[in-house]
């Protein structure tokens, strides 16, 4: 992500501040601060008002619905969101252990299944082995976390990249500097 800013020409050469918690890079010329967090807390920060705009991973959006605006994918940490469960898994799902319940819950309705919601914030994909869960709901990326534990994919339900976001606000009276700021991004991803 830095790369592709610095590549569209908003460096970080400039004041950096660093705390216990966050690192804050600030370039007075181009009158740009960055900051890193948490990636789940992206959307927050942006959602309230606390940055302009920001990159989120659309799982991040998907499951928490910030009031945001999504500028661009940015094609960048491509994965996907799936089911997953063992090799020999029968489909009689009742039970889903998942890092995201909500994302899981709007799945299984669409499909007019009733299921049992686990949240789990780590490892989840040990659950169907320990019987905790039937399957799983949850990112995979090559598969091989799934494989080493006996597990594949049954169903892919969304692809999975960080996005461009904008909070509202700022889009009303900043429009102009964040539209040429996710232009300047736009041609970077579209020339990799």
């Amino acid at each position: 992500i830095l790369a592709l800013a610095i590549s569209a020409g908003y460096s970080v050469i400039a004041t950096v501040w660093q705390t216990i918690a966050v690192r804050i890079f600030e370039n007075a010329e181009k009158g740009v601060r960055y900051f890193w967090v948490k990636p789940s807390d992206v959307a927050i920060y942006v959602e309230r008002g606390a940055a302009d705009i920001g990159v989120a991973g659309k799982d991040i959006l998907l499951e928490y619905r910030p009031d945001i605006y999504e500028l661009l994918d940015l094609k960048l940490g491509k994965c996907r969101m799936a089911v997953a469960a063992p090799v020999d898994f029968l489909d009689r799902t009742l039970r889903v252990a998942t890092k995201f319940p909500n994302i899981a819950t709007e799945y299984y309705d669409s499909c007019g299944r009733d299921i049992d919601i686990i949240k789990l914030n780590g490892s989840i994909e040990i659950a169907p082995i320990l019987g905790l869960s039937d399957v799983i709901v949850d990112i995979v990326e090559t598969g091989t976390t799934l494989k080493e534990n006996d597990l594949e994919v049954k169903s892919e339900i969304q692809p999975i990249s960080a996005r461009l976001i904008a909070n509202k606000a700022a889009f009303k009276f900043k429009g102009n500097c964040i539209e040429a700021v996710a232009a300047s991004i736009r041609k970077q991803v579209e020339n990799k």
